[in-house]
């Protein structure tokens, strides 16, 4: 289970890392995720702070803990945007069949988020 953790921690810290860095490298990728209610650059940017600063805590002992903690609230936080997502016509992931994979792929990232916290 050890092994496994620590799998769990380098996929998602560099998954997080990445997408953090996406989202201020390449905003307009994440704008339709956004809904309109919303201001689209702030909500971008500080998205992509969170999962930046996210996945690189994951790589350092001290902060695993906390970081996990936050994963799963984030992934919590992102779960009605991927349910309204469903909904739309056309939705932002692409196609209505991915909109509605990732929503139970959506609960298993956050029993992922709770392994990682459960062995820190």
């Amino acid at each position: 289970m050890v092994l496994f953790t620590l799998v769990l921690k380098i996929v998602f810290g560099g998954f997080l890392t990445f997408a953090g860095i996406m989202h201020i490298i390449k905003p307009d990728i994440f704008k339709h995720f956004i809904p309109d209610i919303f201001p689209k650059k702030v909500v971008n940017y500080v998205v992509g702070v969170i999962e930046f600063s996210l996945g690189i805590a994951l790589f350092f002992h001290q902060t695993t803990s906390y970081a996990a903690i936050g994963i799963f609230i984030l992934m919590i936080l992102f779960l009605p945007i991927h349910i309204w997502d469903v909904t739309k016509e056309r939705p932002a992931i692409g196609s209505k069949k991915a909109a509605i994979i990732r929503i139970p792929l959506q609960f298993l990232l956050m029993f992922c988020a709770y392994l990682i916290y459960q062995h820190s």
